[in-house]
């Protein structure tokens, strides 16, 4: 009986074994299946490896979202026909900033069961110049315009703005030296021209005038205000309420931002905007959808973004002064650097 009762236990287990392959095999079936795919899939971009090289004339950059080998790769594309034939350079990044011949690439690393993060600093030729753990997900990168300083956003709690249940850590970069401010929420924080020390402040999305000066989103008792931040001080002053991830024009006087309106959607809120920084005037581009992203000056008239697309996301413009409609720029991208 026992020997009858132990060919029942191994026929089980065998039963099950087998089973467990033909699954796994399904799943890996079906994964390389959709893989091939994306890759086949009619009008796709097509992405070639080889040299990416920052601020290349003509040239745009951005991370890659294509389905394929290549997908999160910072990629290169004739900036005349940016749903052209895409460069892949091997360097893959979760975000992705570059100027003055500067890169900052935020990434995840494996480590046993879990991913950590890193920014890493990289050169013109998108090679490592030093590295930094991160303290939670990445949200937001940027380079000053000299590449002398840089700076990034990480959720340590939460990961998303949308459900205003998130705490974020903002660090700027010396790259000349090294030195690293881990979080500017230490800076001096002056609220409509009184000095405050909240408890529940946040700081995120920088966009930088210059080595030492800068703009971002500050969050405090349930409203979001732009600041005007200074290194040299170390202070961090409120300019203009409802602005989030300021994104600072060419010539330095206006600020692209997402500005939360009602609406359906509590996971939706925001328009994409532009304040005059020397009048006050705020202007609601032609964009009406939701725009979760720091929009990018394409020139001095001219906005960048993201929207969720076929691949995860796809870039659309539209004119900064209110008038014209948004179109798509570029399908599978992210992350758009433009070169001179």
């Amino acid at each position: 009986m026992r020997a009858g009762r132990a060919r029942r236990v191994l026929i089980l287990l065998a039963a099950v074994l087998v089973l467990g392959g033909v699954a796994l095999g399904a799943v890996l079936h079906a994964a390389g299946r959709a893989a091939d795919e994306g890759r086949e899939r009619a009008g796709a971009p097509r992405v070639r490896p080889g040299a990416v090289v920052l601020g290349a004339a003509g040239r745009g950059v951005f991370r890659n979202m294509a389905w394929g080998p290549h997908r999160d790769e910072i990629v290169s594309v004739d900036a005349r026909d940016p749903a052209g034939p895409r460069t892949a350079s091997g360097v893959r990044c979760l975000r992705f900033h570059a100027a003055g011949g500067t890169a900052v690439c935020l990434r995840s690393v494996r480590r046993g069961l879990r991913d950590t993060y890193r920014a890493v600093v990289l050169d013109a030729r998108l090679r490592e110049r030093g590295r930094y753990e991160l303290a939670g997900v990445p949200s937001r990168v940027r380079v000053a315009p000299g590449g002398r300083v840089a700076a990034w956003t990480v959720f340590v709690n939460g990961d998303a703005y949308a459900g205003g249940s998130f705490s974020t850590r903002t660090s700027v970069l010396d790259v000349r030296s090294g030195a690293l401010d881990r979080n500017i929420e230490t800076y001096r924080f002056v609220l409509d021209g009184r000095p405050r020390r909240p408890a529940d402040l946040n700081v995120w999305g920088v966009t930088f005038a210059d080595d030492d000066r800068f703009y971002a989103t500050a969050a405090t008792g349930g409203r979001t205000y732009l600041v005007a931040g200074d290194r040299a001080t170390r202070t961090l002053r409120s300019v203009h309420a409802n602005v989030e991830c300021p994104s600072l024009s060419p010539d330095g006087t206006r600020v692209a931002y997402k500005k939360r309106v009602a609406g359906p959607s509590s996971d939706a809120p925001w328009r994409l905007y532009v304040l005059d920084l020397r009048s006050g005037r705020e202007t609601a581009t032609a964009e009406r959808r939701s725009v979760d992203d720091q929009a990018v000056w394409r020139d001095p008239r001219t906005l960048v973004y993201s929207l969720p697309g076929d691949y995860g996301s796809d870039l659309w413009t539209v004119p900064a002064d209110g008038s014209g409609a948004p179109r798509v720029l570029t399908e599978a991208a992210l992350a758009p650097v433009f070169g001179p």
